[in-house]
C-alpha cells in the first residue's frame, strides 16, 4: 500500500508523538511519504529515521497545493492522510482534480484548538472547520471525538476510529527522583512526599486550573501530596495568582516545557489529566510506562482505557472536589497507587500498543479503499425499518443486534436505518439514517439497497395501529419492485385481528417476501393461517439474545447511581401500562412484598420504554411497604441487560425485560398481556406465565418460589444456550439474501 502523510510540520505534543509512531510503523509493510508544509526538527528527525520526506515551503496556498499535486503525481499514493488544519487544507484542495481518496485523522477537537485565542479561532479554525467538509473520510482519534462529529453533522459511514499507541517499556536501572527535581527544576521533596504531575500546555482547553483547585482540596486531608506542572503557555501567569490565592504555591512547582517527559513521569506518583477535550492523549499512555497511578478527566478515549476503580480513577469535567477526593484516597493508599499503576500497564500495553495501532490503521485503510472504489452503480447497502426512534429499549436492542450482525457479516456495506430520529439513530449506531415517514427518501435509498430488512419485534400487527402495518406492507412492496432483496428479521406475526388487514398482509408478503425469520412458534402458525407459503420461512429467536451485557463496573457504577447497592440481592420487575393492570397492581405489590419478606430480594423496576414504564412502577411502589428501587434514568442497551443479568428472577410484562433475561439464564415470570409474551414463554418451554387479566398474588408467588429455589437453573441456562444458536438463523438468511452463502436448505 503506498501512503502519503501530510503534516502542517510544526506539530507538537501528542499529535506529533502520534504521527512519528504511526509513520515509522507503517513504514515497516508499506511505501510511505511524509510530506510537510514547513522544515525543522519534525521532518529531520523522520528523515533521519529512514522516511521518505518531501518539504514544501509556500506561504500561498495555492502554489503549495500545486507543488502538493505535482507530487501526488510522482508518488501515486492508494491514499492521502492528512493530519492538522493546514494538512486538512491542502488535501481539500488536491482532492478535486485527483481520484485519490483523502482521509483526516482529528487529534482535537477543531473548534478548541485555539480556545483563548479568538483570532487564530476565527482565522485558522475557521479555515479547518470548513476544509473538513471537503475531505472524503475522517479518522478521530477515540470514540468520543467520532461522537462529536457525528452531532456536527459529519456522516458516520464515512468515519473510523483510531487509538493513540506507543511502544511500552517500563524504565529499567536506578533512578533517583530527588536529584532530578532539584537539578531540573530546583524542587527539594522530602520522604514521604507523594508527587503529583501534569504535563500539558498551559492554555484553556487543558483546565489546568482545576488541577489546582483538586490540589488545593486535597491538600488539607493528604499534606504530603506535591503538585508539579510540565508546560508552556499563555495561561502561566494565571496558574501561578491562583496557586497563590489558594496558599499551596509552596506546594506547586512549575516546571516549563519538559523534553523529554520520560523522567519527569518517573519521578511522579500519580499522573493528571484535568482537560475539558482531549482524544486518547499520549501524556496519559507517557505516565502508564513510567509507572504512575492515573486520575484523569472524562475525556475522549478515556473510559475506554481506565476503568474507574479498578486500574485508575475518572472524573467529571471541572469537577475539581471529586479530582481532590481521588488524589487523597491515593494520596493515603501507596497499596492502591501501585496496584492501579500495574493493572493500567497491563492493559495498556495489551491493547492500546504502536503495532495495534498500525495494524489498526491498516485495516482503516482497506476498509476506506473498497468503500472509494466501489462501482457507483452497485447495489451494495442495506436498509433496515422497524419502530425506532421511539425510546422503547427493546426496540433499540433490535436495532443494535442487527446492525451488529449485518456489520460482522460484511463491514463494507453502509447501513442506512428507517427511524423516528433520524439524528439519534446516526449518533448511537453510526448509520445512515432517514425519518421513517419521508417516503421519497426511503424510496431513493432502496433504488441502491441490496438488502431491505424489516426488522424484528412485532411489526405485522394492528392492535396499536391498522396504519402503521398498512406502512410496513407498503415498504415491503416497494423495496420488492426496487431490486431489493426483501428479508422480515427475527420477527413476530400478529395479532391481526382485522380480516381485510390479514388479507392485504398476506397477499404483500407473499409476493414481496424472499425470506422470512420468526421468534416464536405462534408466529409460523399465524402465518399458516394467513396462508403465507411462498417465502423461505425458519423459526430462530429474537436479534437481541445475541447482546451482551455492560461490564461488570460499569454496571456496578449504573447502580450506584441509582441508589442500588451492587452487592445487593434484588427481584426485577419490567412493567408497562396496559389495559387491565390497574387490578393486577395490588397483586404485584404483594408478590414484591412477599419476595423482599421471604427471600430477601429486594425490587427493583427496570424500564424498558423511557419513562412511560415508570408510572406503573411508581404505582407499585406507593403500595410497598418493604424498600425499592427504580432505574430513574435512561440507560445502554447493554448496561440494562447488565442490570436484569444481577436479578435473582425477573417478574415482566414487558416483553423485552423477559428476553434480556433469559437471554442471560435469569429465570422470568411472565405476565401475559399479548399473545407475543405467551409465544416467546411457549418457545422456550417456560411453565412460569400469568394472563394480566387474571393475576393473583397467590399464584405469582408460587412461581417466584419456583425460581428462587433454583429448580428451574439448569431449564434455563439450556434455554438461553438454545435461543443463541437459534438466533443465528437470521443471520444465515440475510447471508443468502446477499449471495454470500451456497446454504440450500
Amino acid at each position: 500500500m503506498r501512503v502519503m502523510h501530510v503534516m502542517g510540520g510544526g506539530d507538537v505534543g501528542g499529535a506529533k508523538t502520534h504521527i512519528m509512531n504511526m509513520v515509522t510503523g507503517l513504514a515497516a509493510r508499506n511505501e510511505v511519504m511524509l510530506l510537510s508544509f514547513r522544515a525543522g526538527p519534525f521532518a529531520d528527525e523522520a528523515r533521519e529515521r529512514g522516511i521518505d520526506v518531501r518539504v514544501i515551503e509556500r506561504h500561498n496556498p495555492f502554489r503549495a497545493a500545486r507543488a502538493m499535486r505535482a507530487l501526488v503525481d510522482e508518488f501515486r499514493p492508494d491514499i492521502i492522510h492528512c493530519h492538522g488544519g493546514r494538512a486538512n487544507l491542502m488535501g481539500a484542495m488536491v482532492r478535486s482534480s485527483r481520484h485519490v481518496p483523502v482521509l483526516t485523522t482529528v487529534h482535537s477537537d477543531y473548534q478548541l484548538d485555539y480556545l483563548g485565542n479568538p483570532f487564530k479561532q476565527h482565522t485558522f479554525g475557521m479555515a479547518n472547520a470548513v476544509a473538513l467538509r471537503f475531505l472524503d473520510y475522517y479518522q478521530p482519534v477515540a470514540d468520543r471525538m467520532a461522537r462529536t462529529l457525528i452531532e456536527r453533522g459529519f456522516d458516520p459511514e464515512r468515519i473510523v476510529t483510531i487509538y493513540n499507541g506507543m511502544e511500552f517499556r517500563q524504565p529499567e536501572g536506578e533512578f533517583d527522583r530527588a536529584a532530578y527535581l532539584k537539578e531540573h527544576f530546583g524542587a527539594e521533596i522530602e520522604p514521604g512526599d507523594v508527587l503529583c504531575g501534569i504535563a500539558a500546555r498551559l492554555t484553556a482547553v487543558k483546565d489546568i486550573a482545576t488541577a489546582v483547585r483538586g490540589f488545593a482540596a486535597a491538600l488539607r486531608h493528604a499534606p504530603q501530596l506535591r503538585l508539579f506542572i510540565a508546560g508552556d503557555g499563555e495561561d502561566a501567569d494565571m496558574l501561578r495568582r491562583l496557586c497563590a490565592q489558594l496558599g499551596v504555591a509552596a506546594r506547586v512547582t512549575f516546571c516549563g516545557w519538559v523534553a523529554p517527559v520520560e523522567p519527569f513521569f518517573r519521578a511522579m506518583d500519580i499522573n493528571l489529566l484535568s482537560s475539558v477535550s482531549e482524544t486518547f492523549p499520549y501524556s496519559i499512555l507517557e505516565g502508564v510506562c513510567a509507572g504512575c497511578a492515573t486520575i484523569c478527566s472524562d475525556v475522549g478515549g478515556m473510559p475506554e482505557l481506565i476503568d474507574t476503580g479498578e486500574n485508575g480513577y475518572i472524573f467529571p469535567v471541572g469537577d475539581h472536589a471529586q479530582l481532590a477526593k481521588y488524589m487523597v484516597r491515593l494520596a493515603n493508599d501507596e497499596t492502591l497507587r501501585r496496584s492501579f499503576a500495574e493493572a493500567l500497564y497491563a492493559k495498556a500495553s495489551r491493547d492500546f500498543s504502536k503495532d495495534k495501532m498500525c495494524q489498526r490503521q491498516e485495516d482503516n485503510y482497506r476498509h476506506l479503499l473498497t468503500r472509494f472504489h466501489r462501482d457507483k452503480n452497485e447495489r451494495e447497502s442495506i436498509v433496515i425499518c422497524g419502530a425506532y426512534g421511539r425510546g422503547n429499549a427493546g426496540d433499540d436492542a433490535i436495532l443494535k443486534a442487527i446492525v451488529q450482525e449485518m456489520r460482522a457479516l460484511d463491514p463494507n456495506r453502509t447501513i442506512c436505518v428507517m427511524s423516528r430520529r433520524p439524528k439519534e439513530t446516526r449518533l448511537v449506531y453510526r448509520t445512515g439514517a432517514v425519518y421513517t415517514f419521508n417516503v421519497f427518501c426511503v424510496l431513493r435509498r432502496f433504488r441502491r439497497a441490496a438488502l431491505y430488512i424489516n426488522g424484528g419485534g412485532s411489526l405485522m400487527q394492528d392492535v396499536t395501529s391498522t396504519r402503521s402495518l398498512w406502512y410496513y406492507c407498503y415498504t415491503l412492496r416497494a423495496a420488492k419492485r426496487r431490486g431489493c432483496k426483501v428479508m422480515m428479521y427475527g420477527c413476530g406475526i400478529g395479532p391481526i385481528n382485522r380480516a381485510g388487514n390479514r388479507k392485504m398482509a398476506a397477499r404483500i408478503i407473499d409476493v414481496s417476501v424472499d425470506r422470512i425469520t420468526l421468534r416464536d412458534d405462534n408466529s409460523r402458525e399465524a402465518l399458516a393461517r394467513m396462508q403465507v407459503t411462498r417465502p423461505d420461512i425458519r423459526v430462530s429467536a429474537d436479534p437481541t439474545i445475541i447482546l451482551d451485557p455492560a461490564p461488570r463496573e460499569v454496571v456496578n457504577l449504573a447502580l450506584e447511581r441509582c441508589g442500588i447497592d451492587p452487592a445487593g440481592r434484588y427481584i426485577g420487575f419490567g412493567l408497562r401500562d396496559w389495559k387491565g393492570l390497574e387490578s393486577a397492581l395490588p397483586e404485584i405489590a404483594a408478590a414484591a412484598r412477599y419476595a423482599y419478606h421471604t427471600h430477601g430480594l429486594t425490587p427493583v423496576f427496570v424500564p424498558i420504554e423511557f419513562p412511560s414504564d415508570l408510572i406503573p412502577a411508581e404505582r407499585v411502589g406507593v403500595l410497598l411497604d418493604c424498600p425499592w428501587h427504580a432505574v430513574r434514568t435512561r440507560l445502554p442497551i447493554e448496561t440494562t441487560i447488565g442490570i436484569l443479568a444481577r436479578m435473582e428472577t425477573v417478574v415482566g410484562i414487558r416483553l423485552h425485560s423477559l428476553m434480556f433475561s433469559a437471554g442471560q439464564g435469569v429465570p422470568v415470570v411472565g405476565i401475559s398481556y399479548d399473545i407475543k409474551v405467551d409465544g416467546f414463554l411457549q418457545y422456550i418451554g417456560s411453565r412460569t406465565c400469568l394472563p394480566l387479566r387474571s393475576v393473583k398474588a397467590d399464584e405469582l408467588c408460587r412461581l417466584i418460589d419456583e425460581c428462587v429455589s433454583g429448580a428451574l437453573d439448569g431449564e434455563v441456562r439450556r434455554t438461553a444456550g438454545m435461543l443463541r444458536e437459534r438466533e443465528h438463523e437470521n443471520v444465515r438468511g440475510a447471508a443468502q439474501l446477499l449471495g454470500m452463502t451456497n446454504e440450500k436448505d
